[in-house]
């Protein structure tokens, strides 16, 4: 890679970068990295970090991802930088170089979802975020060569969609003792020596990342030490806390080496999955699944880190144990139930005695009942069509994310509560009119559906309705995990591409779009991969005369859409 100080002044304009050519340029060293991680090279790869960290592209790329890709992209540090405009941007990446001084990080506190208590967010400074992605970039691709087949948070390519399919081959044919556990105070609780050995990076990489560690927290005009743990928020955090929770995996399969009987069978048998900080733990013997939490505490212990009792338990995904059978994890509720055999004492394509039911856990689907509730509530007063429009996205959302497993059932019910959460709104605004004239005015029939929540709106075209979605509309596509030895570094491009458009959490169109495009970007030209923030564009825009049909529709990254926007709409001029 061309590393000459010339080349920062190649584009003057931050519009007049070929992104294309970053992209690729910073995918190939990343390329190169992982396969030098891969066969254990270790000073080619710090010699390759080296190259991309002061690499040009690799801080444009650092840059545009902070400032225009990244959703908290407004967030403002202890320097109060919310944005930054296109001429500031490239300033931002021509001044970007480790060191070992930093800023305090901004400290904000968060409410969790559906809990009182409130979750405490690190928020660094715009030139630090760009930094950590710049870092980042560097240090993914080697430990994305060395991570667990079993670790699935925060990691690219990999999704909880993908954790839960792992449970689900680990017990299709044998029920099992479950070890459900979630790490306290993970983020905020990591030992700092620990985790910078484990690192075993060169000097300069160790100096700066150092310097973030201990950077300090500024709360309510006070600063803080920060002498363990990793601030939620920042850009490189979860990459760190995935780096020092690396080894649990590895710690269980040694001890099932350990045990009595064929090691190759016994490793096969125990089955450890983590996404993030939580994990669980599956094996037949219960004697087995509490040794397991014995070695796990003792393992974490040396982070400085310690199982949450309150989350912390054992069950089985068939019997009762301490509660009823089956557990939840990450929204989802796994079980198994009895199931009659044949005559022949075989039950056709299943296993024997019973069958792995996955669906969307009690607790979720009461949080989105109230989320839905509390909208309509919201919205008492509201037309019917700003009502739709606030609650197609939660429904649709909600619906993608479970789609993957046994949800038909809970989309049924869910849309029967909504009708009627909807039909009490509905006769609270007309407390003097009958149900039937009510029920008429907004409710109307689409094909054979004769109760659909909808405004009717008149066009050129004629009469059309703009609709409530429902759960049901959202088909119910098995989940394909990803392979386990692959990586988005590995270089295949064809096969990520194609995942992205299977993903449980992608709309009908762009997966439509995206295979059209054969998972390529109309403007740029390069594949999509998993993590790109993707756009639906106009090829002729609407307010041009373009139709909304699929024939006028193409499938964008978000900052090439952005560019389009900026021209004249043409494709010719792609950057």
């Amino acid at each position: 890679m061309n590393t000459d100080k010339n080349l920062m002044y190649k584009w003057k304009n931050w519009s007049d970068i070929n992104w294309k050519v970053v992209e690729y340029q910073v995918f190939k060293l990343q390329k190169r990295i992982y396969k030098a991680s891969q066969r254990g090279h270790v000073k080619l790869v710090h010699r390759l970090q080296r190259l991309l960290t002061h690499s040009y592209y690799g801080k444009l790329w650092a840059t545009r991802k902070i400032t225009q890709d990244n959703q908290g992209k407004k967030t403002a540090g202890v320097d109060g930088i919310k944005e930054l405009k296109p001429k500031q941007r490239l300033e931002l990446a021509n001044s970007l170089k480790l060191g070992n001084k930093v800023k305090p990080t901004r400290r904000v506190w968060i409410p969790k979802p559906g809990k009182e208590e409130k979750r405490p967010l690190g928020i660094p400074t715009m030139y630090d975020r760009a930094l950590q992605g710049l870092v980042k970039l560097a240090l993914e691709p080697e430990w994305e060569a060395r991570f667990e087949p079993n670790s699935y948070g925060f990691r690219p390519g990999r999704s909880t969609h993908d954790a839960i399919e792992a449970i689900f081959n680990s017990i299709k044919f044998k029920p099992k003792f479950v070890l459900e556990a979630d790490i306290a105070q993970c983020f905020d609780k990591i030992n700092h020596a620990v985790l910078l050995d484990k690192l075993k990076t060169y000097p300069t990489m160790r100096n700066q990342l150092r310097a973030w560690l201990k950077s300090g927290i500024l709360e309510q005009g006070k600063i803080f030490k920060t002498n363990e743990g990793t601030p939620q928020g920042g850009v490189i955090s979860p990459l760190l806390a995935n780096i020092a929770l690396h080894g649990m995996e590895k710690t269980i399969k040694a001890y099932a080496r350990r045990l009595k009987g064929d090691k190759a069978k016994n490793e096969r048998a125990i089955s450890l999955i983590r996404y993030a900080d939580d994990f669980v733990i599956l094996h037949e013997n219960l004697e087995v699944i509490l040794q397991c939490q014995k070695i796990i505490s003792k393992w974490l212990n040396k982070l400085g880190l310690q199982l949450k009792p309150s989350k912390t338990k054992i069950s089985h995904t068939l019997n009762e144990y301490d509660g009823k059978p089956g557990f939840d994890f990450l929204g989802f509720t796994i079980r198994q139930f009895s199931a009659g055999n044949d005559h022949s004492g075989k039950r056709h394509g299943l296993p024997l005695g019973f069958k792995t039911i996955i669906q969307p856990s009690q607790e979720k689907v009461k949080a989105h009942v109230k989320k839905c509730n509390q909208v309509i509530r919201k919205h008492k007063n509201s037309p019917q069509i700003a009502l739709i429009n606030q609650l197609n996205p939660i429904i649709k959302g909600w619906s993608n994310y479970y789609a993957s497993v046994c949800s038909k059932e809970t989309f049924n019910s869910l849309d029967a509560i909504n009708y009627l959460q909807l039909k009490r709104w509905a006769d609270r605004r007309h407390p003097k009119k009958n149900k039937h004239w009510v029920t008429d005015k907004y409710w109307h029939s689409e094909g054979n559906r004769n109760w659909v929540f909808s405004v009717k709106t008149q066009s050129a075209k004629g009469d059309s309705l703009i609709k409530l979605k429902t759960h049901l509309e959202t088909p119910i596509v098995r989940h394909i995990k990803v392979q386990h030895n692959r990586s988005p570094f590995d270089g295949d491009m064809i096969y990520w591409a194609s995942r992205l458009g299977k993903h449980p959490e992608m709309n009908t169109r762009q997966a439509i779009l995206l295979k059209k495009q054969k998972g390529k970007c109309n403007y740029c030209g390069f594949y999509f991969k998993d993590g790109d923030l993707l756009e639906v564009d106009h090829i002729i825009p609407t307010s041009q005369g373009g139709k909304d049909s699929f024939i006028n529709l193409q499938l964008l990254h978000r900052h090439c859409h952005d560019s389009k926007t900026r021209t004249d709409g043409s494709l010719n001029n792609s950057p």
